[in-house]
């Protein structure tokens, strides 16, 4: 059990490390941090709302990219396409369908924001497969891109007269509201999409051929070349997926957390990055992925409650958040010489 979950594990050790650090720096007790953050997160019905709420974009987003780290391809743009699904969702409630019935708005919704955050990550799907462009680097700075996007519609053309003033859309008519759950804010259409996809991605990473093929991709790409895969067409495959995934996020925060669109930060805190993270814990499971995105939720409410408790920054739980994440670098990069080394030995 211990070496199943031995990252789990270990990266808890780095949430310690780093609270410890905060302590040298801000004066504040670790335990005392930890306690706030767990009884803020976990102590309360509301508290446990508001988790469950922050980690179903978590899933999605997680879900997206643990299909493209399997094959290999390091898909980190999905706060982009989180933004791209939300800006097609906006379109269709606003200037497509306004007056559409909410049993076919809200299919469309979800349909053209997957379609939206798709086409952003077949955008660096493309100049990989083309012209073996770095797909890091190309989705990484397509984020910034759609930030500045959605920031353009919500102070320009999009921005409501209603709004006094505020970068936002016109509200969402109540058709195009997706229902919650008695008086919180967890949007329990999205949440059942997670959960579904979770267990059918599952499935078809490990009982299907598509399957198949994006672990051989993942593990050997040459190997797959020999074998006969189509290689390009499996990154074009997941990575639109990925973007899709991702997309529906989107959906979910516009119209079922906010109704409108508005700043890019405002709809999303750095899900699509804090993702990352939570793909790699959940080991690139869809089902453990579900599990950690919900701890991850838990660690986003903390992080907003211990600036008003405790008055730390905001920045506190990012800090933690990058420590987990260059122990987790750290470990792959190890993992990866060490697989060298043995491979190496072995042809000797």
């Amino acid at each position: 059990m211990l070496t199943k979950y031995k990252s789990l594990w270990l990266s808890i050790l780095v949430i310690a490390l780093g609270l410890l650090a905060i302590d040298l720096i801000s004066g504040i007790r670790p335990d005392i941090i930890f306690k706030s953050i767990v009884i803020s997160a976990f102590g309360s019905i509301y508290g446990l709302s508001e988790t469950l709420t922050k980690s179903i974009p978590l899933m999605l987003c997680g879900l997206g990219l643990s299909l493209a780290f399997r094959s290999s391809v390091w898909n980190i743009g999905a706060e982009g396409q989180l933004l791209m699904g939300a800006i097609g969702a906006t379109w269709v409630v606003l200037y497509i369908m306004p007056n559409a019935p909410g049993p076919i708005l809200i299919p469309v919704m979800f349909l053209v924001g997957a379609i939206f955050g798709g086409i952003w990550a077949l955008i660096p799907a493309i100049l990989k497969v083309k012209f073996n462009l770095n797909e890091i680097i190309v989705s990484l700075m397509m984020n910034y891109i759609a930030i500045e996007l959605v920031n353009y519609l919500v102070y320009g053309p999009w921005k409501s007269p209603y709004e006094w003033g505020f970068p936002y859309s016109t509200k969402f008519p109540l058709s195009a509201q997706l229902p919650r759950i008695s008086n919180t804010r967890i949007h329990y259409p999205t949440l059942i999409i997670a959960v579904i996809l979770a267990v059918v991605f599952y499935i078809i990473l490990n009982r299907s051929k598509f399957g198949y093929e994006i672990r051989v991709v993942g593990d050997n790409m040459e190997a797959a070349r020999y074998a006969g895969l189509d290689i390009s067409r499996v990154i074009l495959l997941v990575l639109i997926l990925s973007g899709g995934l991702a997309g529906l996020a989107g959906v979910g925060e516009v119209a079922g957390i906010h109704y409108r669109l508005r700043v890019a930060s405002g709809i999303s805190p750095g899900y699509g990055y804090t993702a990352v993270i939570v793909a790699w814990l959940g080991r690139l499971n869809p089902l453990l992925i579900i599990i950690v995105s919900f701890l991850f939720g838990g660690l986003l409410v903390g992080g907003d409650a211990i600036q008003v408790s405790l008055g730390l920054p905001g920045a506190t739980i990012n800090f933690i958040n990058g420590l987990i994440l260059i122990f987790l670098l750290v470990q792959s990069f190890s993992r990866g010489r060490a697989s060298l080394t043995r491979k190496r030995r072995s042809e000797v």
